[in-house]
């Protein structure tokens, strides 16, 4: 018998924020089609286990973002492994400093490209299968689209571009489509650590005093997917009133 649950395309969704989303969309009943590019073991054991629950409920996709064929190719595998697409969740993201005397073309091109290209380009592949389905996109974007950050000048200028892809393609796809962005404050530590000073800064200018957690993310995405029915061309900021400071 064929599979009729929804699918959907999640780039990013190696580790972090990403794989959260997975499986939460996962235990929604969504079928996953789960990209990454450097997290490829983390991919595959997410993958094996989410099949595990339920077969063949889930696919990994691997591509470098900063190629133009990318996108559509990452379209094309999903549409030809599950038959459909019914949302899009653009969670890859490049980050890292470019301070104005040292950032480079290159640095601007990466950055563009993962972060407001590929996006852009994935919608234009997947917006027929989204039109027919009565589809969503959510763009994870960044409070840092709207509050710049010390030298990194770049990563925030990608992150605006994308909250306005979503307005433009919120018109562009609408009535059939809905498009819009969650933009989280802190919500893991970086990997590389972060003294206790710093943290505790953070903090003070987060009016609920924590960070967030993946799972909040993820249910903001889901409810945006799945509930939101008259939401579009929207950024919902998820990071504890952070942006109010």
């Amino acid at each position: 018998m064929t599979d009729s649950s929804k699918v959907v395309l999640i780039t990013g969704a190696g580790r972090r924020i990403g794989a959260q989303i997975a499986t939460t969309l996962h235990a929604a009943g969504y079928r996953v089609a789960l990209h990454a590019h450097r997290s490829g073991d983390a991919l595959s054991a997410r993958v094996a286990a989410l099949c595990t629950q339920r077969a063949g409920s889930a696919l990994a996709l691997h591509a470098d973002l900063r190629l133009p064929e990318a996108p559509a190719q990452l379209v094309a595998d999903c549409i030809a492994a599950f038959g459909r697409l019914d949302g899009v969740v653009n969670n890859a993201s490049a980050f890292y400093p470019t301070a104005l005397g040292e950032a480079t073309a290159a640095q601007w091109d990466e950055l563009f490209a993962v972060n407001a290209r590929a996006p852009f380009f994935i919608a234009q592949a997947a917006a027929a299968q989204l039109r027919q389905h009565h589809g969503a996109i959510v763009n994870l974007t960044d409070l840092h689209a709207q509050q710049p950050m010390r030298n990194h000048p770049l990563y925030g200028a990608s992150k605006s571009a994308l909250e306005m892809l979503t307005r433009s393609l919120a018109l562009e796809l609408a009535p059939q489509v809905r498009v819009n962005a969650v933009a989280p404050g802190a919500i893991l530590w970086p990997e590389e650590g972060k003294s206790s000073d710093a943290k505790q800064a953070l903090l003070a200018r987060t009016p609920l005093a924590r960070i967030g957690t993946p799972e909040e993310i993820a249910e903001a995405v889901r409810w945006l997917l799945d509930e939101a029915s008259f939401v579009t061309g929207h950024t919902l900021h998820v990071d504890g009133g952070r942006q109010l400071s």
